[in-house]
């Protein structure tokens, strides 16, 4: 288990290399999402130094949704110049999130990895599979519209 993501990270990086200068590549760490429901569970300590140092890739969209997520602790080993995109708006339940929370997760994660290298996002897509979630399209313009005012507020 310890060597894989080393693995990941080599498979990656091969996979990528004759890319052009202008293609940003990024890499969303997907715990599972389908029907509302995920798969895995865990913080991104045991992978976080080999997967944010080895891989070279642009960014990073990270689930930060709810409590199986962890901790920002794990975004200590993100070099300068690397976009974490967090993950704190679910796209598995309807309820909106409150706007100060939200704020108070990223003042969190600023702990780790200076403002400017974070972004805002919904943890994962709205239907990652065909059957999609268990959310309404109009709960999804709002989440959208939140992360939108959420993101020109912070970053302008």
């Amino acid at each position: 288990m310890q060597q894989l993501p080393h693995d990941y990270a080599r498979l990656i990086n091969e996979s990528i290399k004759d890319r052009p200068s202008e293609m940003a590549v990024t890499v969303h760490m997907c715990r599972g999402n389908a029907k509302s429901r995920w798969f895995a569970e865990g913080g991104y300590e045991p992978v976080a130094e080999a997967i944010f140092n080895e891989m070279n890739v642009d960014g990073f969209f990270l689930e930060y949704d709810d409590e199986r997520s962890g901790d920002f602790a794990p975004l200590r080993f993100v070099p300068k110049g690397r976009t974490v995109v967090l993950g704190l708006v679910t796209t598995k339940r309807g309820e909106l999130e409150e706007r100060d929370a939200i704020k108070r997760r990223i003042d969190e994660a600023t702990e780790y990895v200076p403002l400017e290298q974070l972004c805002l996002s919904p943890q994962c897509g709205f239907a990652s599979v065909a059957e999609g979630n268990v959310i309404t399209e109009d709960d999804e313009k709002k989440k959208l519209s939140l992360i939108v005012e959420l993101a020109d507020e912070i970053w302008g």
